[in-house]
């Protein structure tokens, strides 16, 4: 079992663990649930011995084997799948061993190292494997792909296919689903629901926790507070006692004003002075209780459309991809109406993104057209932020550039105050709204979208993926506000919470098209599993599949495909890493310009040219971060 007492722990000035008490039981599957910033990660680090407690005691088995998702993935020409299998430390020893004693010709010792692999499960290990990879939405194509043509949300899976493949004790997931899409995060909570250690979980998405979990352990204010049940069952509880804590505080604060007012009135009366010092006394030994203090979470409304246009996008004969030969999406015929609340489902790698942005405009058509109706206002929530911010910006410039444009379009001009008055809706107050937007947090960079988006009163909202950095209140303030939004909405996103709350139909992205899906999100998770077990079940008997001939055609095919492939991603591979050569060079000296401005004894003329310098090197910063997330996301699209 897993035993905190007393335990203290500091990062920096901040205390993020005081005095903690918890016990989790051997087998329990925990979910570890907070505020951004409330150090659910740096508990993390603590259990696996990263950190190092200030104080009090933490119990933690020295025996477990504790598996948990790495942070980086190499970049190795090892295929994915022996990747995998990398991860099991004892497996990979058994087959060390095999080799050494076969180079020997040792017979005592082959033996030794033949138990060693029947124990690790050797000769089943790389289906295993593969089952894992194909669970987590990669093809079969890709199985012996080399990790380094992986992009970075793909390799984050290979590094949870690794945490999950070791044999293991305990397990520690921080944010597992981030980078999964419906289908993968589906076929992860039936993985887990069967796994038989001790789990502790960090994630923001409340039916994956009321789904994995038992336990809820909430973090706040330094203390850890055990609540048994999923997520649901944790708010439930959680709101009784804080209504039965505020109820003790109230009636304690009367208690206190009726002895104090008593005293007040006969400390100086010979005849009460021996009760007034028995009700001083009384109010001494009193146990103060503390007020309830809420967090603010967001709440915002969109504001209502302008104009409400009845046609308000129409796609025919669209193509949707990158690279004209390759197009990820043909045919596309659909048509978005006023009111429309549309969820758009698919495995990642389909084209969801692809389809958004086409609609957005921000990915021009391989072939077909998007018509827009008149008036029609778009907004769009881009999955990674970074593609409509500037890095080095501030909320409050992003916010008065928005306002610049509506009066030069003929808009009335506003207050000098509006700006910070919007931001602060969206708690961007004091340095918050003029911190540059390169260093804030995921969640910090998705609300200032949500501030820009619901200012510029869109009839149409495009949503990739809007909750990925957004705790939970911020995500329920957003379905409540989705729920009221007058206009048509398409949404990507593996929130399912979200999807039930503000979606009236869906759309499936599959097989290179887009269809109407018939169903609810429980059809559409019983369709993923079917279709996950037929995968499996195909896989485990190739014999049933076409014949010989046809399968080495099917697999000179595939060769072919990757190689077309491997020949696209070549170049932009080479691109990338010398836009990301450049972009270290360019940190550098804008970290030099910095210590130059600020040094003292600098004269006019010098720290007007290292200004001049800086905005420029500012400039090509941003530019030069485009052109990585570009390039990212062309990698990704082709696999």
């Amino acid at each position: 079992m897993i035993r905190l007492q007393a335990l203290q722990l500091r990062r920096g000035g901040r205390q993020v663990l005081d005095a903690a008490e918890l016990l989790i039981q051997t087998g329990e599957k925990v979910g570890l649930v907070g505020a951004n910033g409330a150090g659910k990660s740096s508990l993390f680090g603590l259990l696996l011995g990263q950190l190092v407690e200030d104080g009090g005691e933490l119990e933690f088995p020295a025996s477990w084997r504790v598996a948990a998702v790495a942070q980086d993935v190499p970049d190795t020409d090892m295929p994915a799948v022996e990747f995998v299998c990398e991860a099991d430390r004892a497996l990979q020893q058994a087959r060390q061993a095999m080799r050494q004693a076969e180079r020997d010709a040792d017979g005592a010792r082959i033996a030794a190292a033949a138990e060693a692999l029947e124990l690790a499960q050797a000769y089943s290990a790389q289906a295993r494997a593969e089952a894992l990879l194909l669970g987590l939405g990669f093809a079969p194509t890709q199985l012996q792909q080399a990790v380094r043509s992986f992009s970075g949300g793909w390799r984050m899976r290979l590094a949870l296919a690794q945490a999950l493949f070791q044999p293991s004790d305990c397990m520690l997931l921080d944010e597992p689903t981030n980078h999964l899409d419906l289908d993968a995060l589906v076929w992860l909570e039936s993985w887990l629901a069967r796994y038989p250690g001790t789990l502790l979980v960090i994630s923001h998405d409340r039916e994956f926790l009321d789904a994995v979990t038992r336990v809820t352990v909430h973090l706040e204010s330094g203390r850890l507070t055990r609540y048994s049940g999923g997520y649901t069952a944790f708010e439930e509880r959680r709101a009784q006692a804080l209504t039965q804590q505020a109820q003790a505080y109230a009636r304690q604060q009367a208690d206190i004003a009726r002895l104090s007012g008593f005293i007040e009135r006969f400390r100086a009366k010979a005849t009460k002075a021996r009760q007034a010092q028995s009700r001083l006394k009384a109010l001494e030994r009193m146990q103060l209780l503390a007020p309830v203090v809420l967090s603010h979470p967001l709440r915002f409304d969109f504001l209502a459309p302008e104009r409400q246009p009845q046609q308000l996008l129409r796609a025919r004969e669209l193509e949707c991809g990158f690279a004209p030969r390759h197009p990820v999406l043909r045919g596309v015929g659909r048509d978005v109406l006023a009111g429309a609340r549309i969820g758009v489902l698919g495995a990642n790698g389909q084209g969801k993104s692809t389809l958004v942005k086409t609609l957005a405009g921000l990915l021009a058509p391989l072939a077909g057209e998007v018509r827009p109706g008149e008036g029609v206002v778009l907004g769009y929530f881009a999955q990674q932020e970074m593609e409509v911010l500037r890095p080095d910006e501030s909320p409050l410039q992003h916010m008065q550039r928005l306002l610049q444009a509506a009066v030069q379009a003929g808009g009335a001009a506003q207050p000098g105050s509006a700006a910070r008055d919007w931001l602060g809706r969206f708690q961007f107050g004091g340095d918050l709204a003029t911190q540059a937007v390169g260093t804030l947090s995921g969640g910090e960079r998705a609300r200032l979208l949500l501030a820009l988006l619901v200012w510029q009163r869109p009839n149409v909202l495009l949503l990739d993926e809007p909750t990925n950095h957004l705790d939970l209140p911020t995500r329920e303030a957003l379905a409540l506000a989705l729920q009221e939004f007058g206009g048509a909405m398409l949404l990507v996103s593996h929130d399912r919470a979200l999807l039930r709350a503000v979606c009236d139909e869906y759309w499936l992205v599959a097989d290179g098209g887009v269809r109407d899906f018939d169903g609810d999100l429980d059809d559409y998770q019983r369709w993923v599993l079917e279709r996950a077990r037929n995968a499996a079940h195909d896989a485990d008997q190739p014999q049933s599949g076409p014949a010989p001939e046809n399968r080495r055609e099917q697999r000179r095919e595939a060769a072919r495909a990757r190689r077309e492939r491997d020949n696209l991603l070549a170049p932009m591979r080479c691109q990338q890493a010398a836009a990301q050569q450049q972009l270290e060079r360019l940190e550098a000296r804008r970290a030099e310009l910095e210590l130059a401005l600020a040094a003292p004894g600098v004269t006019g003329e010098r720290r007007a040219e290292h200004g001049r310098e800086f905005k420029q090197v500012v400039r090509e910063i941003e530019a030069c971060e485009q052109r990585w997330l570009d390039l990212e996301q062309q990698m990704e699209s082709l696999g």
